[in-house]
């Protein structure tokens, strides 16, 4: 019995690999698309990922991949596995079943589709004009209901939008969503209360020109400072430019990107550490488990916790702060001479609600997200229109946030997780956050000197902590699960409010 599980599990992991090999290809076909390709190339660059991902889907659908898990599921074979190759197999089970059910012709036109709307989103979005990406969303949204309709089934989720949530958090439901997000959102208004208007930090000191040259070498301190490997015989990732930062890579090829403003140098800083802190998950999975279901993020929330845990966490920290002013001042020449570090640490750490997400600080920025969270639940629930939603996402903003949104550049079409036809996606950011302020609680229990080593430039201690408690364990639990493996307890949002309060009165003393 044992040599037929050991065959039929191996050629069960081989062909997962090569299913990781294709995809892994595809992230860097995507990459091009993003940072080098002439625009000429996009109709030809929808092809590719639409064929790549079509490729992918027919090797997980093999009914050879269905056998083997068939042979490996009975009670007698699994009694003999130990945990990592009984959650191999889950894994490949719920991929299989769940991919079985999409049709062919659908995988390949939500792909190319995706490509195709992710360019007139670029133009809509430069013209300032919805008209000219409305119906690519459209299109979007009613390729991804049809495929959401079919995964409802097979996952057996109550609604399609759970079964879209699942992709990104297995696990989650709308409704789970739904109650943590209100007392979240309760919590963060009274939080904003607290913040003094009238003693607002002067925040122009980060509006100063500093030349994209200069924001580049900084961008180099903050990678070696986190240890993001860029150059020499050891690197295994790199920086580039786009105008939406993301991140894209396995284990020994992790790319990261940002985009710089010569009046807002704070943005790139900050889209490198959060960009460095999804690279750095992927870097330190478990190299034994490369190639296989359980070398992978537990969810994309997890993996929001690792990038929004470095960008903020640490970077907005005054230990840090303390660290890289000194290296932004010798970047920018006079520029920034004058700054203090008390008034860049509260400058850093201001509140104030915004019309941008990716520019919101650590208090708002859960808002943004549950605004997102209430269209998307509501678009796929047959309550909101495609074409209502730029009307629907200006009143969210001026009830939540209090800002008017004066164009849909800065509204509805700021993001591009639409375009991409990433939606159930944007619940993680914010579910990012709170896991965060979770494994944050641990850490300072854990290595009370964390902030120290940190002041110092020596960020091991914390990433030595998260690889250990947190990438060490790639995908060998649902996230629930690792959540309370980590810390101790469930999902719980007093830590992260506790850690944001202790900020409001760190930077307006109330």
């Amino acid at each position: 019995m044992a040599s037929t599980f050991l065959k039929e599990y191996d050629k069960l992991l081989a062909r997962y690999k090569e299913m990781i090999v294709l995809r892994t290809a595809g992230d860097i076909v995507y990459w091009d698309m993003e940072t080098k390709m002439p625009p000429s190339g996009l109709e030809l660059r929808s092809e590719q990922l639409s064929l790549i991902g079509l490729i992918n889907h027919k090797m997980l659908v093999d009914p050879k991949i269905g056998r083997s898990l068939d042979a490996l599921e009975k009670e007698r074979v699994l009694a003999d596995m130990n945990e990592e190759q009984r959650r191999n197999v889950h894994l490949m089970r719920k991929y299989h079943d769940e991919e079985s059910k999409l049709p062919d012709q659908l995988v390949a036109e939500m792909s190319k589709q995706q490509i195709l709307s992710v360019g007139a989103w670029k133009r809509a979005k430069a013209a300032k004009d919805f008209s000219q990406f409305r119906d690519h969303l459209l299109k979007n949204v009613e390729l991804k209901e049809k495929a959401a309709n079919i995964l409802m089934e097979v996952k057996g989720t109550r609604t399609p939008y759970d079964a879209l949530l699942d992709i990104y958090e297995p696990g989650m439901t709308t409704e789970r969503i739904s109650k943590v997000f209100k007392g979240m959102r309760d919590g963060l208004m009274r939080i904003m209360k607290k913040v003094d208007s009238s003693d607002r930090p002067d925040t122009s000191i980060l509006n100063r020109k500093i030349p994209v040259s200069a924001q580049r070498r900084i961008s180099a301190v903050a990678m070696r400072f986190i240890g993001y490997e860029t150059s020499g015989p050891k690197a295994w990732g790199r920086l580039d430019e786009t105008e939406h930062p993301f991140s894209n890579g396995y284990y020994t090829d992790v790319r990261i990107t940002t985009h710089y403003h010569e009046d807002n140098y704070k943005s790139s800083l900050f889209s490198v550490l959060h960009e460095g802190g999804h690279a750095l998950y992927e870097h330190n999975l478990p190299a034994e488990w490369m190639f296989q279901p359980i070398g992978s993020a537990a969810s994309y929330g997890v993996h929001e916790s690792q990038s929004r845990f470095v960008e903020n966490m640490v970077g907005r920290s005054p230990e840090f702060l303390s660290f890289i002013l000194p290296k932004l001042k010798k970047a920018a020449g006079k520029v920034l001479a004058d700054v203090e570090l008390e008034d860049f640490v509260r400058a850093v750490n201001m509140a104030e609600p915004s019309k941008i997400r990716i520019e919101a600080d650590e208090i708002t920025y859960g808002l943004h997200i549950i605004a997102r969270f209430e269209l998307e639940r509501d678009l796929f629930a047959g309550r909101l229109r495609v074409d209502e939603l730029p009307q629907a996402w200006n009143e969210k903003y001026s009830r939540y946030l209090g800002v008017d949104v004066d164009n849909d550049s800065e509204g509805v079409m700021q993001d591009t997780h639409w375009a991409g036809g990433s939606f159930g996606y944007f619940p993680s950011y914010a579910l990012g956050n709170l896991y965060g302020g979770m494994f944050l609680r641990k850490l300072d229990r854990d290595v009370p000197e964390w902030r120290d080593a940190v002041a110092e430039g020596n960020y091991a201690p914390v990433g030595g902590w998260l690889a250990e408690n947190v990438h060490s364990r790639g995908n060998l639990y649902d996230p629930a699960d690792l959540i309370k493996v980590v810390t101790g307890e469930g999902l719980n949002i007093k830590p992260f409010l506790d850690y944001l309060k202790m900020k409001v009165e760190m930077v307006y003393g109330s």
